[in-house]
């Protein structure tokens, strides 16, 4: 869907009104002014035959008649036509000057001269009144145009310096990151609207991050205080197994001993998530994926051995990234993991290399992940998984501190995770 900016939405909507308005005012003014015309015309020419009346024709005789008909060419005294009171009349008639059909405007009025009944008759040309009301009706549309276009123009120029501050603020926010250390300085502004929001967002921002980095210190003093009495836990548990245990005994030892396996493996990946977020890892050197994976494909068969897992590699290109090298481990370490606990009995994974992806593809479950908690912390698929539910959620932060693109797919019955570098 296309999306339109507020300063973009408002002034279409101004100029949409605009035209319909001017489509509506035009034909209107023309109109009006036409119909006034034809109004003072008339006026006229009952005023002209008030004045004849009044003044003209007193003394007139026969001859005056004729001779005034004669010389007057819009203006004649006819015999008596019937007429009984003033009347006009539009008709289109030839005009001998013109040699053409024109629009007149004619009177036929009785008057009486000398005792005897004659009719009165004047005719304007409305010719030139049609050429005066069209002049003017262009003249008023080429008005309005230049009208709407400068307060289309004045508006968009003044409306973009008054919604500056506020795309500013909108920039700022996009940019943002909580995890960052970075916090957005709002441009300053005099409009009470974008000056409160500006400090509603301020005060938000500082809330959320003293929020966010109470939390980030907290799983990290955590994770370093539980780390020590952790491995105590683990070397007294291997201790206590040495001894001589009955059948019981042993099995319950070895649970506890894997139950603080997983706390231990739980307790590393919060430290390392703690140290990506406070960016720790920064120092980047080439890594050649395609090696790392051949060098340890011992141990992920190893692993995947409990449940007849056939591993793949299919390395079509030599992959060559620039990274650190430890966070790189622990990427392909937790995809190799994730695809083997995910996996079925006789399952397969098949690892491919591209020229500048890696993609990882294993059996499972005949349906596809949720996409929306896939990714997110202590997230599990299985909840019966022997995982701690970070897995994915470290792969995830680690393909975002490099700007790597992390995808996942369903097809063909497999789980594809594939990183773009």
């Amino acid at each position: 869907m296309n999306k339109k900016k507020l300063l973009h939405k408002s002034t279409e909507s101004f100029l949409i009104f605009s035209v319909i308005i001017l489509l509506i005012a035009a034909p209107v003014f023309y109109f009006i002014s036409q119909w006034l015309y034809i109004y003072e015309t008339e006026e006229v020419l009952l005023m002209h035959k008030g004045a004849f009346v009044k003044e003209s024709h007193s003394n007139f005789t026969e001859k005056d008649i004729k001779l005034w008909n004669k010389y007057n060419r819009d203006v004649m005294i006819v015999p008596d036509m019937g007429v009984k009171k003033d009347s006009i009349v539009g008709v289109i008639m030839y005009d001998s000057i013109a040699e053409a059909d024109e629009p007149f405007r004619i009177i036929y009025s009785p008057v009486k001269i000398n005792g005897k009944k004659y009719t009165y008759t004047e005719r304007i040309n409305l010719l030139e009144m049609e050429g005066m009301v069209f002049s003017v009706a262009a003249m008023f549309l080429v008005i309005i145009i230049i009208l709407l276009i400068g307060i289309i123009l004045l508006s968009k120029i003044t409306s973009a310096k008054l919604w500056k501050p506020f795309y500013n603020t909108l920039d700022q926010i996009h940019d943002f990151e909580i995890d960052k250390n970075k916090a957005p300085h709002f441009t300053p502004t005099d409009i009470d609207e974008f000056d409160r929001l500006n400090k509603s967002l301020d005060l938000l921002i500082e809330k959320n991050t003293a929020i966010y980095k109470s939390q980030r210190e907290f799983i990290e003093n955590a994770a370093h205080e539980l780390q020590t009495p952790l491995t105590l836990f683990q070397t007294k548990i291997e201790t206590l197994s040495q001894l001589n245990l009955n059948e019981e005994q042993s099995n319950l030892v070895g649970s506890i001993s894997n139950d603080v396996s997983r706390l231990n493996r739980l307790n590393k990946n919060l430290l390392l998530l703690s140290k990506i977020d406070n960016e720790i890892y920064f120092d980047k050197n080439p890594v050649v994926i395609n090696n790392y994976i051949e060098k340890h494909l011992d141990f992920f068969t190893e692993q995947a051995a409990s449940k007849s897992i056939a591993i793949k590699t299919d390395f079509r290109f030599s992959l060559k990234i620039t990274a650190n090298p430890t966070l790189t481990e622990v990427l392909i370490n937790n995809l190799f993991l994730n695809a083997i606990r995910h996996n079925k009995k006789d399952g397969s994974i098949i690892v491919t290399t591209l020229e500048n992806e890696l993609i990882f593809q294993n059996t499972g479950v005949k349906a596809p992940l949720d996409t929306k908690k896939l990714f997110n912390r202590f997230s599990k698929s299985n909840p019966s998984s022997q995982g701690s539910g970070l897995g994915l959620a470290i792969v995830k932060k680690i393909a975002e501190a490099n700007n790597w693109k992390i995808k996942y797919t369903f097809d063909q019955n497999l789980h594809c995770f594939s990183i773009r570098f």
